[in-house]
């Protein structure tokens, strides 16, 4: 299993307030996700009307899948005629595979103590 994340910036110029940004960005989430079966969301700068910061997420079979979706989805944001494409990061994630002797189960408590620790690395405290 491999969890294709992309965290982009997008730059809407011509943006006269919250409302007309959002238009943009509703328009954009739905059409990738109706496209290419991703998750999008918008998770920063909700509140600057000209710039928008998207995460999209999906999960395939083989890394190779996952490049070429999060390629097409770059194209088409560079494509973009109401919005200018910014700083982008992309990360792959490797899932281990059930048939994997080095894989191990994991319970939700240990799930949360990654969480936690990884928190505490970026100096925010535990709720």
């Amino acid at each position: 299993m491999v969890i294709g994340v992309l965290q982009v910036e997008l730059l809407v110029p011509h943006a006269a307030s919250l409302k007309d940004k959002r238009s943009v960005v509703r328009s954009l989430k739905d059409r990738l996700h109706r496209e290419h079966q991703v998750s999008v969301a918008e998770v920063a700068a909700q509140d600057d009307m000209q710039l928008a910061v998207l995460g999209i997420a999906l999960v395939a079979g083989d890394g190779r899948r996952v490049g070429e979706v999060l390629d097409q989805i770059l194209a088409k944001l560079r494509a973009l005629r109401d919005a200018e494409l910014g700083a982008t990061r992309r990360q792959l994630l490797q899932g281990q595979t059930p048939d994997d002797p080095d894989s191990q189960d994991t319970t939700d408590a240990d799930v949360a103590d990654e969480l936690f620790a990884r928190m505490n690395d970026q100096g925010e405290d535990r709720p």
